[in-house]
């Protein structure tokens, strides 16, 4: 059986956008795609917009015009539609859990991230427990045509970031694309430094050389699981969101992780995750991880 994409779409253009691209994801990977709209009835003030019946109709043909576009684009797509009787944020939820990829729009660049994803994609991406991939329409001055280029952020090399770099090699091998793995590392406080921290540094021939010997082993068994993935390796001194971000101009997609909730708080996305959603140029793909 296929796997399945799902989109929630709202008939804004951030929304559609994140359509397309998940139409063009499920052809490359041979899916299904599947359009929600989460709708329940709310009254409102202005007595027409607080019939039932007229509310029905237009998140009806939200599902149906989303689906009529992405049919048109992607003719030989398996799609279908469903009018999801819950609030937005439960009934996303719901739907990333079951799927193997949730795609929603982003607003656009902005300067605080509630406002950059808006509130429902925002609560998602905090508690979704499978990828969510954050699309926003193409800037009108923006760069040119992307690249064939997937670029995943290395911050765990410990084995524990495994299903981000799966799901960033996949998407490569989809795409027939060259992958970028990028790590960034700093010389770290003095009170910081071990005695074992010394021997490993100096063993490896200096911190640098370290940290791409990490980066390297924490690769190996994706390389050989998708031998046909071009991968070029890039370690920088830096923040890890400033090196990740230097590397990602033009790049088709990029893939950052997002620790499960539990010792960490609920409430944060992660301070690379939250640069990356305000400034890649392309989408950016949250993998949870443990």
């Amino acid at each position: 059986m296929p796997g399945t994409i799902t989109v929630g779409v709202d008939g804004t253009d951030h929304s559609l956008a994140a359509a397309d691209w998940a139409a063009a994801e499920a052809s490359r990977r041979d899916m299904a795609l599947r359009l929600v709209h989460a709708w329940v009835w709310q009254p409102l003030d202005t007595p027409v917009a607080a019939d039932a019946d007229v509310q029905r109709r237009w998140a009806a043909d939200v599902l149906r015009e989303a689906r009529e576009r992405v049919t048109a684009a992607v003719p030989d797509l398996a799609v279908t539609a469903e009018l999801l009787p819950a609030e937005a944020v439960p009934a996303l939820l719901s739907e990333a859990a079951e799927a193997d990829l949730l795609a929603l729009g982003s607003r656009g660049h902005g300067t605080v991230v509630g406002h950059l994803l808006g509130s429902v994609a925002l609560k998602v991406l905090r508690q979704a427990v499978r990828p969510v991939v954050l699309v926003r329409p193409a800037r009108r001055d923006g760069p040119g045509p992307a690249i064939d280029e997937v670029v995943v952020g290395v911050q765990e090399v410990d084995g524990t970031g495994g299903p981000v770099l799966e799901f960033a090699f996949a998407a490569a091998a989809a795409r027939g694309a060259r992958l970028r793995a990028v790590r960034a590392w700093s010389v770290p406080a003095v009170f910081a430094w071990s005695p074992g921290s010394l021997y490993l540094a100096d063993e490896a021939g200096g911190l640098e050389r370290l940290e791409r010997e990490r980066l390297s082993e924490a690769l190996r068994p994706w390389r050989e699981k998708y031998p046909r993935v071009e991968v070029v390796e890039h370690v920088g001194t830096g923040s890890a969101a400033e090196v990740l971000l230097s590397n990602a101009s033009g790049a088709a997609l990029m893939v950052v992780g997002r620790r499960l909730p539990g010792a960490h708080d609920l409430r944060r996305i992660g301070p690379v995750t939250h640069a990356a959603l305000h400034h890649a140029p392309c989408p950016v793909a949250v993998v949870p991880y443990l």
